[in-house]
């Protein structure tokens, strides 16, 4: 049940890190060409919007409760969509849904830049940590938490 609920994580993940980072950074973009300060309320509504999209990738990155598929399947996506990217540029940013409006706008300029790239690099690597896969300590029938069996009095009396 945990990688089922692991698996409808990745594509909420998969839609925030589109809407959210795509977003917030082309309408940050936006705003450092008009020469608007972050500091206003538009800018402010950008930055939050970036800053829930990391908390919510931070918070399926190390959560040992969750799933690592959570963060590992939209990573993966990223560093295929980065690979063809870099491959074929323009058959790439076709594959970008919703390219004229500034979530697509701001997508495209994140691929191109690398930086998802670097974040599917981080996402992947919940893939290579074992104690991820298995089941968290509260399902162990260890009572001390500390991964390590005592013996039982009835053992150390003989």
């Amino acid at each position: 049940m945990r990688h089922v609920t692991g698996l409808v994580l990745a594509v909420v993940l998969a839609a925030a890190l589109f809407a959210g980072a795509g977003w917030g950074s082309h309408r940050i973009d936006a705003l450092r060409s008009g020469g608007t300060s972050l500091a206003s309320a538009p800018g402010g509504l950008a930055l939050a919007a970036l800053v829930v999209t990391g908390l919510l990738l931070g918070a399926l990155l190390v959560a040992p409760a969750v799933s690592p598929l959570a963060s590992v399947l939209p990573g993966l996506g990223l560093l295929a969509w980065s690979a063809y990217m870099a491959v074929s540029p323009a058959a790439a940013a076709r594959l970008i849904p919703m390219q004229a409006q500034g979530v697509g706008l701001g997508f495209r300029s994140l691929l191109a830049s690398g930086v998802l790239a670097l974040l599917g690099t981080v996402m992947v690597i919940p893939l290579f940590v074992p104690s991820r896969w298995r089941r968290g300590a509260a399902a162990d029938d260890d009572s001390y938490g500390d991964g390590f069996e005592r013996p039982s009095q009835t053992s150390l009396l003989q």
